[in-house]
C-alpha cells in the first residue's frame, strides 16, 4: 500500500498544481480544444498521465464533453463552465473539478458547490456513512437557494478504475455504505438553479471512450490501434484525438469504427442538465489510508 499511496499523492500534488493554473487559462471566447490539450500536456509534463480526457462542460453540460479532433467551439460569453480532469500515476487516480463562471448572476452556484464540497470532505472519516455525505451536500446548496443534480454522484476509485463500484450521494439518500480504514473517493457535488429539474440525461457521444474487451480483435488494423490504445490507457477513458496522429486518416476511422463495431470499445455520452439549466461542480479526491484521511488534490 506505501508504494501505491505514494502514487496516489504524486498524482495529487500534479493534479493541484493543474487546478490552481485554470483561472488563468479558462477565458470567454477561447478555444475548447486549446484548453482541453494544454491541461492534458501540462499533466505530462509534470509526470503525470491524464486519467482520463479533459472535461469541458458549459452551462448546462454537466460532464462527459471533450473536445474532438479540429474542434472549433469556444468559451461562449457569459457562460458557466466545469473544467474536470484526471491524473494518474502508475494507475493511481487523481480526480478533480472546479467550475469558472463568467455570468455574475450564478456566483452562488459556485459558492454553494465549493462550500458543500468543503463540508462534505469536513465530515469523511472511516465509519460516516455516505448517506450522511449526501445529507450535508444537499443542505449546504439548498441554503443557497439551489437544487442539487439527485443522479450525479462521488464514486470511490481503484488502480486504472474511474468508478469502481461506490456511489457517494449529492442528496438525502438512505445509503448503508460507510467509509473503511482504506480507500480512496472522489468527492463532487454539483448544484443547479432552484427551478432546474435537477437531473441529468444523456446527450450525444462526447469523445469520451473505454476499452470494454481486454481480449484482442481480429482484424489487424484494429488490433494495431487497440494494443496502442490499452498500452496507454489500459480500462481508462481515452479521446480518438490522442491517437490520431498514430495511423494514417483513413487508417484509423477504419479501425476505430471496427472496434465499436467489435464492441471493444464504449462511448460516454455527454450528461446534460433535463430542463437545460446552469450546473456548477467542485471536486476534489480522498484517499483515506490506515484511518488517515488525505486531500490529494488541494
Amino acid at each position: 500500500m506505501l508504494e501505491e499511496l505514494e502514487s496516489y499523492v504524486k498524482a495529487g500534488r500534479i493534479a493541484s498544481t493543474v487546478r490552481k493554473s485554470i483561472r488563468g487559462i479558462v477565458r470567454e471566447g477561447g478555444s475548447i480544444l486549446k484548453l482541453c490539450e494544454d491541461i492534458e500536456n501540462t499533466i505530462r509534463s509534470l509526470g503525470g498521465e491524464p486519467a482520463f480526457p479533459c472535461n469541458v462542460g458549459v452551462n448546462y453540460v454537466a460532464a462527459h464533453y471533450t473536445s474532438p479532433i479540429n474542434d472549433e467551439s469556444i468559451i461562449p460569453p457569459n457562460s458557466i463552465v466545469k473544467v474536470d480532469f484526471g491524473v494518474h500515476v502508475n494507475g493511481c487516480i487523481a480526480d478533480t473539478a472546479i467550475t469558472i463562471n463568467f455570468n455574475p448572476e450564478l456566483n452562488f452556484l459556485v459558492e454553494a458547490v465549493e462550500e458543500a464540497l468543503e463540508r462534505a470532505i469536513e465530515s469523511i472519516k472511516p465509519g460516516v456513512k455516505y448517506s450522511d455525505i449526501g445529507s450535508i451536500v444537499e443542505n449546504t446548496v439548498r441554503r443557497y437557494g439551489c437544487k442539487p443534480i439527485r443522479n450525479l454522484c462521488g464514486h470511490s476509485m481503484d488502480r486504472y478504475q474511474i468508478h469502481a463500484g461506490v456511489s457517494i450521494p449529492n442528496i438525502h439518500s438512505i445509503n448503508l455504505g460507510r467509509f473503511g480504514v482504506d480507500g480512496v473517493y472522489a468527492i463532487e457535488p454539483f448544484t443547479t438553479v432552484q427551478n432546474a429539474d435537477g437531473e441529468v440525461v444523456d446527450g450525444p457521444p462526447g469523445n469520451i471512450y473505454r476499452l470494454l474487451k481486454l481480449k484482442p480483435p481480429r482484424s489487424s488494423l484494429a488490433r494495431n490501434l487497440f494494443e496502442l490504445i490499452k498500452s496507454k490507457c489500459y480500462t481508462l477513458p481515452f479521446t480518438p484525438r490522442w491517437f490520431i496522429k498514430a495511423l494514417s486518416n483513413r487508417d484509423f476511422n477504419e479501425a476505430f469504427k471496427s472496434l465499436i463495431g467489435s464492441k471493444h470499445v464504449l462511448s460516454y455520452p455527454i450528461l446534460i442538465e433535463k430542463s437545460k439549466m446552469p450546473i456548477a461542480q467542485a471536486e476534489h479526491t480522498v484517499v483515506i489510508s490506515n484511518g488517515n484521511v488525505v486531500v490529494t488534490t488541494k
